[in-house]
C-alpha cells in the first residue's frame, strides 16, 4: 500500500467523527431555533387576561335604612330668652305678672320623612335629596327654667298658659328667620356630604 492510501485510511475515522459532531451541532441549533420560534408565536398570539376594575361602590337598601334610622338630625340650635308681662286692672290696684322664659329652637331634618328613592346613584355620583329643614320640636321652652320676675295677685293656670303661648310666638318670630333657615341648610349639606364620603363615596351631591 502506498503512502497516499495509507494516509486516507488513517484520516477516515477522524473525518467521520468531525461529521458526527457537525450533524449534532446542526441539530442542536435547529432545535433552539424551533423552540424560540414557538415561544415567540405563543407570546404574540395569546391574549392576556384583562381584569375589569369596578370602582363604583353601590349603596345597599340596608345602608339606606340605617341612615334613615338616624331620625331627627339638628343642624342649628338657637338659644333664646323672652320676658313676658301681663297686667290685670283691679278696682283698688293692678295685679302684675312678669316671667322670663328660656328656650332652645332646633332646626333640622327628620330622615324618616325622606321620600322613596331619596338616596340613589346618578351615573357615578351618589345623590341625596333631603327632607325640608323645619323646627324639630314645638315644645322648645324649658319650663323648668321659667322664673317669675314680678308676681302680684293671684293668677290661674289659664293665665300662665296664655303667657307661655305668647313667649313661644315671640321666640318663633325672633329665631325662625330666613337667615337661620339658610344657615341650617348649609350645615345640613356640609355634614351630610362629609358623612357619605366617610362611608367611601367620593362623588356625592346633596340637595
Amino acid at each position: 500500500m502506498d503512502n497516499n492510501k495509507r494516509k486516507y485510511w488513517m484520516l477516515a475515522p477522524v473525518r467521520a467523527l468531525i461529521l458526527k459532531v457537525a450533524l449534532v451541532a446542526v441539530a442542536v441549533v435547529a432545535i433552539v431555533l424551533i423552540a424560540r420560534h414557538y415561544i415567540h408565536k405563543v407570546s404574540t398570539t395569546s391574549t392576556p387576561a384583562v381584569i375589569a376594575k369596578n370602582e363604583k361602590i353601590d349603596i345597599t337598601p340596608l345602608q339606606i335604612r340605617s341612615i334613615e334610622q338616624i331620625g331627627e338630625w339638628s343642624f342649628l340650635e338657637i338659644n333664646d330668652e323672652e320676658l313676658v308681662d301681663t297686667v290685670r286692672h283691679g278696682f283698688f290696684s293692678d295685679d302684675k305678672l312678669v316671667r322670663i322664659y328660656y328656650g332652645t329652637l332646633r332646626l333640622g331634618i327628620n330622615l324618616k320623612e325622606a321620600h322613596e328613592g331619596w338616596l340613589a346613584f346618578e351615573g357615578d355620583t351618589l345623590c341625596a335629596v333631603l327632607p325640608p329643614i323645619r323646627l324639630l320640636d314645638n315644645n322648645f321652652i324649658d319650663e323648668a327654667r321659667t322664673r317669675s320676675f314680678i308676681e302680684s295677685g293671684k293668677w290661674t293656670h289659664q293665665d300662665r298658659k296664655a303667657m307661655y303661648d305668647r313667649a313661644a310666638r315671640m321666640m318663633r318670630q325672633r329665631c325662625l328667620t330666613r337667615a337661620n333657615y339658610q344657615t341650617s341648610r348649609s350645615n345640613a349639606k356640609a355634614q351630610f356630604e362629609q358623612m357619605l364620603r366617610s362611608m367611601g363615596y367620593d362623588k356625592v351631591k346633596v340637595e
